[in-house]
């Protein structure tokens, strides 16, 4: 029997804490993939393709990942797709949305601190979802947190059943390299980097004589001690717990270093599962279905500053895709027919000819897909689970230049398309309001307007707390409108919005209008 060509897909994301080393063990995962050939740029086309994979401006001056950017590799017959998210917890939208793409997801805990609030926060999405999660424990060749601490603290906090896969022989200035239980295999550091260089020896297990060749007596003694312990206290591998999401199998390593990557991706391709069915109103949608199906999680405006062009991420679903096809947007309700949609390399894209389930493809567009969108041959199918969040923040969006104001639509309607704000049309009054979820956001938005549009615009607190969507009969909408007016909005959507001054304001109009209903999320 052939396996179908879906079942040697993985689609993963990494989550983390800011810093944790996500985008550096993003760049040695491509580097061992063979995607790229040095560390931090892209062959082909010297300084214009020196893309990392944190591209927009922001992102080299900050040096952290704003956007979630999609990279592909080939490694032993397996297709990986690899889903780049942003640690930092103001892009919880994107980040929220680029999981609902993927099947599984490696999260990376700093040795010296552990689990933070970030990866709680992005943890509990993945728990939403159910994603299967591995744990890599990254910078052990730095002082750190005894291992034992770290996976109790996996335990506790997220409620998760550990499994350590390997183990460092000693941390910081006393680290000797990782040991892999599983093939036995020791990995050393050399040269004066003090990197892995590939220097390993293979054994036959933690009590195997011949280690003591290749490590100090004092280093042996108290890795075999903690070994046995790791071995004996903890869950063993389960593979169907790991898929539901119940268990975790932890690595450390050192992802500077390249400590615990190979394990890494043999990990993935082992245990890691195949596309996985998505729900939708008509019930699951698995991979072997033969219509093409797909949804839009994101939409990047401006990849390339030379154009102004607009890419729309998909997921595909089920089926087959290949070039030229007709799908319809479930948006737009007539077929579309895609010519030239694209693979991902970080910046570096080609054309691709067909995807296969689990696959991320590119679709250029001029604003016709959005995200949420359900891309399929009958549109008969609706994905679901991709909403909007009620915002945090509300500002008003002033310009310095008033001539400029048919260019702040077009920036404000593009930039929320994306995703990376929602903007709210106040019936009252000329001032429009973004709304974001985290403060980092606003920072995009202004970079962004200045860089990319041309928009000289700056923030000003908006005297709205929260915002709340109102379905109800017309007519109930209609007097509510009329004795809150000064508080009413419309989205980009023309869905009416109720500006809330304080959340106690949210509690006493809800008294107020029991047949309203006031929600937090909107199913995009």
């Amino acid at each position: 029997m052939t396996t179908a060509p879906w079942a040697k897909r993985r689609t993963f994301a990494i989550i983390s804490h800011p810093d944790a080393g996500k985008t550096t063990l993003t760049e040695k995962l491509l580097l061992q993939g063979g995607a790229i050939h040095l560390a931090g740029e892209v062959k082909a086309r010297g300084a214009a393709r020196r893309a990392r994979s944190d591209w927009m401006k922001i992102e080299q001056q900050r040096g952290i990942s704003v956007t979630s950017s999609v990279m592909t590799f080939e490694k032993d017959g397996i297709v990986f797709n690899l889903l780049d998210t942003p640690g930092h917890e103001d892009f919880s939208e994107d980040t929220y949305r680029t999981l609902t793409a993927v099947d599984s997801a490696i999260m990376v805990i700093d040795a010296a601190k552990g689990i933070e609030p970030q990866t709680l926060k992005l943890f509990e999405v993945c728990r939403l979802r159910s994603v299967p999660i591995i744990t890599f424990v990254n910078k052990v060749d730095r002082e750190g947190r005894p291992c034992f601490e770290i996976l109790d603290e996996v335990a506790d906090k997220l409620a998760l059943d550990v499994c350590p896969m390997s183990w460092p022989v000693g941390m910081g200035g006393e680290f000797e390299g990782i040991f892999d239980f599983a093939s036995g295999r020791l990995t050393q550091p050399s040269g004066e980097s003090k990197a892995y260089e590939g220097k390993s020896s293979q054994h036959s297990g933690i009590d195997d004589p011949s280690l003591a060749e290749k490590l100090s007596a004092n280093g042996l003694a108290k890795f075999r001690e903690e070994a046995e312990l790791a071995q004996a206290g903890y869950a063993s591998f389960d593979l169907e717990a790991y898929r539901h999401g119940d268990l975790t199998p932890v690595y450390f390593g050192s992802a500077l270093k390249e400590f615990g990557i190979e394990e890494m991706i043999a990990a993935i391709a082992k245990f890691a599962p195949p596309p996985r069915p998505q729900p939708s109103e008509a019930g699951t949608i698995t991979p072997d279905n033969n219509e093409v199906t797909g949804f839009i999680f994101k939409v990047q405006a401006n990849m390339d500053p030379q154009h102004r062009d607009r890419i729309a991420f998909m997921r595909l679903c089920s089926g087959t895709f290949k070039r030229g096809m007709k799908l319809t947007p479930s948006g737009l309700g007539k077929p579309v027919a895609i010519h030239s949609p694209i693979l991902f390399f970080a910046q570096d894209r080609e054309i691709a000819d067909t995807a296969e389930p689990g696959d991320i493809i590119g679709i250029p567009n001029h604003g016709t897909l959005r995200v949420g969108d359900t891309l399929s041959e009958k549109n008969s199918v609706r994905f679901t689970g991709l909403p909007n969040f009620a915002p945090e923040i509300l500002r008003r969006v002033v310009l310095r230049d008033p001539t400029k104001t048919k260019q702040l639509r077009k920036a404000l309607d593009d930039l929320s398309e994306e995703g990376v704000i929602q903007v709210f049309y106040p019936e009252i009054g000329s001032n429009w309001v973004v709304g974001v979820v985290g403060q980092l956001q606003l920072d995009v938005l202004i970079s962004r307007l200045e860089a990319e549009y041309k928009v000289d615009a700056f923030l000003e607190p908006a005297p709205y707390d929260t915002a709340r969507w109102i379905n109800g009969s017309d007519s109930d909408l209609k007097t509510f409108a009329q004795f809150n007016g000064g508080n009413m909005a419309k989205d980009r959507d023309g869905n009416p919005v109720f500006m809330a001054r304080s959340s106690w304001d949210v509690g006493y109009q809800q008294e107020k209008h029991p047949d309203l209903v006031f929600s937090a999320t909107k199913e995009r």
